[in-house]
């Protein structure tokens, strides 16, 4: 349950009196409005739980537990007992998609010894519409060190089921070596027998149609590094998804793939969303709810948004002039940032950088700098290289950088989710804030819970971003489509930078070669909404200033990049989304068309009802017009959407 207003944090826990071994069911515990329940039970020593949802079964029966290097946890299990307690919880967010949530679940804590006489707990929490469940690993035999070599945990999708998910890359495979880095495409409506292209399963976030029952979004929360980073399994026969560590090849094969951790120990959460539609996927806050902050922040880090030269004018424009063009872009747009991507140490040398950071700042502009993430993990030649990769190198480059007033940093190429890579991914984290630098990831995993763990993490990319547009005609020929599958898969959990809004109509600097755009101009500019990152770095390009109508400039120059709240008003993933974002008391209402065709989408739109507010569509040549309309006073209207098109309303 998710609700505003105070409410003051507060823990009732009650102990369960121990039920007998031959008891198959062991606990039943129910969210606060008592319409999902989790039923946890014990068959033949080992431990399965199952989710059911207005009386709905969204799991069957799946396995739980883990196999350590002190012994396993996953059978010949004795139950001891359980605890239940109540969580209330208020906490803000200032870099995702609101910033006011309070959360309120119900706990069970369940006890277990295995055949060894070491104790295991099995924890559940559970809102109106979340799950969240972990474990945590006492030894009773004087043990300190711990590794889990395997995990048993599985979600036992109902037969029926569908999948919209993603699939694993294999390791060093990809650009130089650097997969996996989330960037592959969706399945559509698959059927769970269907095997995935490589084999070796399939990323969070994963979501899940329950036939006409409702949809299903599984991810994982609260890894740091302490742990792997996870992932599914291939399913089996009877729709079982197993939780899988990383492949030995990641990293160029460093770093174990297990986890190893001290006594006592917690895994991180991994999350169930139900809902009977989609409007709980799409608003789910469970990545945040279940984590805490695990450091202050060194300053008031601000987010905002990015010119960008590197994604249209590519790496011939990292030079002085160009990043000049960038800059004055920016400053013309009201933009906070300019990105200035790689090769820059080599193309414009810390010398002129120094400059470059001047002239941004006297035009009120900050910079971003990238960096590759490289030791030797991978073949990238992109440079700087060998600046992130230890802590000693980090500290004095982050010492320079705050000497000369960069404030973020894009680190790049990382490719695997070993706990190694999670400890690099903390380690630069950690130092960055020291000095009062954000941080964007790019061709990384998926940040779980980040935005609220690290203060100063800013957004990643762990998606088929906006380079593949630029790249090749059939990701923009598919643009449009993956962008009506993104806001119920990749961006429901976490930031996603995919970098929004291009205006050319051919992605080059000169515009007579390069793939060409067939999303119309609302469209792009509705991604600017649709695309949840705290700081967005646009895909504009300077002669955009001067060719497009000043009722766009003016949106682009608005446009905030944080949000206070979303709603989930209309879609299904491929065909349409409608989204509303608000920040402070202006609205922005979003609708794209991930088809071909042209259709007509009736929406309701409660806090826009009876409001006069600004409507930009698209006219017979796909650029955007602007006029003030007036919602009737029961919210509800019709959107106008072309094929490939957008709609943007604006209520200030």
């Amino acid at each position: 349950m998710k609700r505003y207003g105070m409410i003051l944090p507060i823990c009732l826990a009650t102990v369960i009196a121990p039920k007998t071994a031959l008891a198959e069911l062991l606990e039943t515990i129910k969210g606060p409005d008592n319409q999902l329940a989790v039923s946890l039970s014990l068959s033949k020593g080992k431990p399965h739980y199952s989710v059911t949802y207005k009386g709905e079964v969204f799991l069957e029966s799946s396995p739980l537990g883990l196999n350590s290097s002190i012994g396993d946890f996953s059978q010949n299990l004795t139950y001891i007992d359980s605890k239940r307690n109540t969580i209330l919880e208020q906490y803000e967010l200032d870099r995702a998609k609101v910033s006011q949530v309070t959360y309120e679940a119900n706990g069970l804590t369940s006890r277990f010894l295995n055949a060894k006489g070491d104790e295991i707990s099995i924890i559940f929490q559970v809102s109106d519409n979340d799950i969240a469940l972990r474990f945590h690993v006492v030894s009773n035999n004087e043990a300190t060190r711990f590794k889990v070599l395997s995990e048993a945990t599985s979600f036992n999708l109902p037969n029926n089921a569908t999948t919209f998910i993603t699939h694993q890359a294999l390791p060093m495979t990809g650009w130089n070596g650097t997969k996996p880095s989330y960037e592959e495409g969706y399945t559509y409506d698959e059927s769970m027998a269907k095997a995935s292209p490589n084999g070796v399963g399939y990323t969070f976030p994963a979501l899940f149609k329950n036939d006409d029952k409702g949809w299903v979004l599984l991810s994982e929360t609260g890894v740091d590094s302490h742990y792997v980073g996870s992932r599914l399994s291939e399913g089996n026969a009877e729709g079982i998804y197993k939780i899988a560590f990383p492949q030995p090849g990641e990293n160029a094969g460093i770093g174990d793939t297990y986890a190893s951790m001290a006594l006592p120990a917690t895994t991180p959460w991994r999350t169930i969303t139900v809902g009977q539609d989609l409007e709980p996927i799409v608003e789910t806050t469970v990545s945040y709810d279940v984590v805490k902050p695990l450091y202050e922040p060194s300053e008031d880090y601000k987010m905002g948004r990015a010119t960008w030269s590197w994604i249209v004018w590519q790496d011939n424009s990292i030079n002085y002039e160009d990043q000049i063009k960038y800059i004055d872009m920016a400053a013309e747009l009201n933009f906070e940032y300019v990105l200035i991507d790689n090769w820059w140490d080599a193309r414009i040398g810390r010398d002129k950088m120094e400059e470059l950071v001047q002239y941004a700042a006297d035009k009120n502009v900050a910079v971003i700098l990238w960096y590759n993430s490289n030791g030797w993990w991978n073949d990238a030649p992109q440079t700087p290289q060998d600046k992130m990769n230890t802590s000693i190198a980090r500290k004095q480059e982050m010492a320079w950088l705050q000497k000369i007033g960069v404030k973020g940093i894009k680190v790049d190429f990382f490719g695997g989710d070993k706990q190694a890579t999670m400890a690099l991914y903390e380690g630069i984290l950690s130092d960055a804030n020291d000095y009062g630098i954000g941080v964007t990831f790019h061709g990384c995993t998926l940040p779980r819970g980040w935005e609220r763990m690290f203060p100063n993490f800013v957004t990643s990319e762990a998606v088929l971003a906006s380079e593949n547009l630029v790249f090749n005609q059939n990701s923009l020929d598919m643009h449009a489509y993956n962008a009506t599958m993104l806001p119920f898969t990749r961006n429901t959990v976490a930031a996603m930078d995919f970098a929004p809004v291009f205006l050319n109509d051919r992605l080059s600097r000169d515009q007579e070669r390069g793939t060409i755009r067939s999303t119309t101009d609302t469209f792009e500019l509705a991604t600017s909404v649709l695309y949840q990152s705290p700081v967005q770095h646009f895909g504009l390009t300077p002669n955009n200033l001067n060719e497009q109508p000043e009722h766009v400039l003016d949106f682009i120059r608005e446009v905030p990049a944080t949000w206070d709240e979303t709603q989930f008003v209309d879609g299904y993933p491929g065909k349409h989304v409608v989204l509303a974002r608000r920040q402070g008391s202006n609205w922005y209402v979003v609708a794209v068309n991930g088809e071909k065709d042209a259709k007509e989408v009736s929406v309701n739109l409660p806090m826009l009802a009876g409001k006069s507010v600004h409507l930009l569509f698209d006219n017979a040549n796909n650029k955007t017009q602007s006029k003030t309309v007036t919602v009737p006073e029961n919210g509800r209207m019709m959107l106008s959407l072309k094929g490939q098109g957008g709609v943007v309303l604006v209520a200030r």
